[in-house]
């Protein structure tokens, strides 16, 4: 290609993103290159099939007319799939694909890096589509098994293996757990393995991008032609769903959950929190993902946390083989730092960034000064609603669904009162929500509850005994 038609398609590009808009550019048009141009016609190419029917459907006059601005003579624009080979070259910021004819010679290149360069191309295919960000550490052979995400991992997997026609086992797929627990590793994970065939899309959205891809297509007015994309996509995965936001962008959601799922495509979804607790989402769209799998991921046990720093060391050896961690240092860090997985990813780049630049081998005395900050103390324990209705209803040897009915007699008045009292001391939840929880009633029913109890533990030593014991067990 000649530097006059280089210039040429650049400017044409210029011109495709500002009459579309950046995030429908990025979204369509980011990979589609220029392969030639004859004299009344232009020969450009797309790494999918997907990719060329979609801009030929709906931007195919827009694509003419930026370069009929540019050069008025030309009246065709021929739009084609690139080859496998041609697919597999590597993009401006892709690693190339693993060369089958010299893998002799490179097998003593990273694992890490071997595999980021194979699944270059099913990142490129998930660009295409618009997809968030992956990222190619993230993947099902990474992730670390322990007994607080055994479901989480067995239900995505499952996800992942499915084929275009299969039945749909669970829909939607809801997993929720706090930050660095593992949550966007699955998800990620699912993506990575669902797209590596070619029979279907799977596409990653982290919450945001749903919601800013949303609002720029009704700004440049091509709304329907991103519904349109996401109601073709066979498994759409969403992440950080809490930060959706906006009341129409919420309804789009809503559209799309549906939309998909009565059509028996699959939805991954993952939170900080479980459906009932997402307050700012209509109770609709709040039932509909409660209707599916909903799986919390648990907090990190040490013998899971020994397991993930071990998976990290590993990693880490493949680009820096004389890098070790002693076992004694490793069990050190698997019991004193418990927050998250992040923290614990944090302290190997600490130890191996110390040992690198200075020098040293790893010692116990190291560890402890380069990680010290990272050895938070325990959080409390995050009571829920439901733990609360639980431990209560026991007891005052009443059933939880008698706390939700609307039975008004005495042995079952006060144990409710007694439970939204709770609820509204013990977590963060507003009135509306709790009394939602508690059988749909008023937020006025719950503060009338809460002002009750406060009142009557003020004078009755009994009732205040049993309120600080409910405390206690639930903070066990």
């Amino acid at each position: 290609m000649s530097n006059m038609e280089q210039d040429r398609w650049s400017r044409v590009k210029g011109r495709l993103r500002t009459s579309v808009g950046e995030d429908v550019y990025t979204s369509w048009f980011a990979r589609m290159d220029l392969e030639s141009v004859q004299s009344e016609s232009v020969h450009m190419s797309v790494p999918t099939r997907f990719l060329k029917s979609w801009i030929q459907a709906h931007y195919a006059e827009r694509v003419l007319s930026c370069w009929q601005a540019e050069m008025p003579e030309v009246h065709r624009i021929d739009l084609t799939v690139r080859t496998a080979m041609r697919c597999a070259a590597p993009a401006k910021d892709a690693p190339a694909p693993v060369d089958a004819r010299r893998s002799e010679r490179t097998d003593n290149r990273p694992a890490q890096e071997l595999r980021a360069t194979a699944i270059a191309p099913v990142s490129a295919s998930h660009d295409a589509l618009g997809g968030s960000p992956l990222d190619p550490r993230l993947t099902f052979g990474s992730f670390v098994i322990g007994r607080s995400n055994t479901l989480a991992h067995a239900a995505a997997r499952q996800v992942a293996e499915g084929r275009r026609g299969d039945s749909v086992m669970f829909n939607p797929l809801y997993i929720h757990a706090g930050v660095g627990l593992g949550k966007t590793h699955l998800l990620q994970a699912v993506t990575w393995a669902g797209n590596s065939g070619s029979e279907r899309k799977v596409l990653y959205l982290t919450a945001e991008k749903f919601m800013y891809g949303f609002v720029a297509a009704l700004k440049t007015q091509t709304a329907l032609a991103f519904k349109e994309a996401l109601r073709g996509i066979d498994v759409l995965v969403i992440d950080d769903l809490q930060f959706l936001q906006g009341k129409s962008t919420q309804a789009e959601f809503c559209h799309t959950l549906n939309a998909l799922i009565d059509a028996g495509r699959q939805v991954v979804i993952a939170a900080d929190r479980p459906p009932s607790d997402l307050e700012s989402l209509d109770d609709r769209v709040r039932s509909r993902l409660a209707g599916g799998l909903v799986v919390e991921m648990g907090s990190l046990g040490e013998e899971l946390r020994l397991g993930i720093l071990k998976s990290r060391v590993a990693a880490a050896r493949a680009h820096h083989a004389s890098f070790d961690v002693p076992e004694p240092v490793l069990d050190y860090l698997a019991r004193t730092i418990t927050h998250n997985g992040r923290d614990l990813e944090g302290a190997i780049n600490r130890l191996l960034a110390h040992s690198k630049l200075n020098a040293q081998p790893v010692t116990l005395e190291m560890a402890e000064r380069e990680v010290r900050d990272l050895i938070r103390p325990q959080e409390p324990k995050r009571i829920k609603i439901e733990d609360i209705q639980r431990v209560v209803a026991r007891q005052y040897n009443v059933s939880r669904s008698d706390l939700l009915s609307s039975r008004r007699t005495a042995n079952v008045v006060r144990p409710r009162q007694v439970a939204m009292y709770l609820a509204k001391t013990l977590t963060l939840r507003s009135l509306p929500e709790i009394g939602r929880r508690f059988g749909g009633r008023d937020h006025t029913t719950v503060l009338h509850a809460v002002r009750k109890i406060e009142a009557l533990v003020a004078k009755d030593v009994a009732l205040s005994e049993e309120v600080e014991s409910l405390k206690r067990q639930l903070h066990e």
